[in-house]
């Protein structure tokens, strides 16, 4: 199962980073382009650090995709359709992942687990991904269309965001504190919905 866990969310980084990388290509922003980006290819995406944390804590994170906002078109849904074109990349697995698992071969041996773990960590990167905090695409998707009364958070958002993501994660590891268990709740509901096993 641990294999199974590793395996989705290498594909659902992969495919995330991709997605983003693909949509600021077709809005006009070539920088993920030449930077080798619209690939599928895991070793364009992966981050060093991030992947030994994949493979030590069970968690980790991609290359951020390079993106200027200043060449995509569309104005400020230019931005806003790259930031969550990752997240839909990864609600897309857990849906392929459902049409799987109606096929007779993937309903048998190893490969439910397979298929019920992929769509798990993608369901997980969604959600995941969609939390408001810089730098994660909620926070892209949510800030540009804040009241400009609200731009001294925004900036103390962009600045310090990493830090307060960070301190969440180590708070939801070394306390009671329900963070994961909301995560996971959310998790659980779209898998549901979707008529795949939970496996946790």
């Amino acid at each position: 199962m641990g294999v199974a866990f590793l395996l989705g969310l290498v594909m659902g980084i992969t495919i995330h980073e991709a997605a983003h990388a693909t949509s600021a290509y077709l809005l006009g922003d070539d920088t993920a382009y030449r930077d080798g980006r619209v690939t599928l290819n895991p070793l364009s995406h992966l981050d060093v650090l991030g992947s030994l944390m994949l493979l030590m804590a069970g968690f980790g994170w991609g290359r951020p995709t390079p993106v200027v906002p200043s060449k995509l078109r569309g104005g400020v849904l230019g931005p806003v359709a790259v930031a969550l074109a990752g997240p839909v990349s990864n609600l897309l697995i857990v849906a392929v992942c459902a049409a799987l698992f109606l096929v007779p071969v993937f309903q048998s041996g190893y490969l439910p687990i397979v298929v019920a773990m992929v769509a798990f960590t993608n369901a997980l990167l969604f959600f995941f991904n969609l939390i408001p905090i810089p730098p994660l695409d909620g926070a892209k998707v949510l800030f540009p269309f804040l009241p400009r009364a609200l731009d001294g958070f925004v900036m103390f958002m962009n600045q310090y965001g990493p830090m307060i993501l960070l301190g969440l994660i180590l708070i939801a590891f070394l306390t009671p504190l329900p963070i994961f268990g909301i995560l996971l709740a959310l998790v659980r509901s779209l898998l549901t919905f979707f008529g795949l096993p939970v496996p946790f």
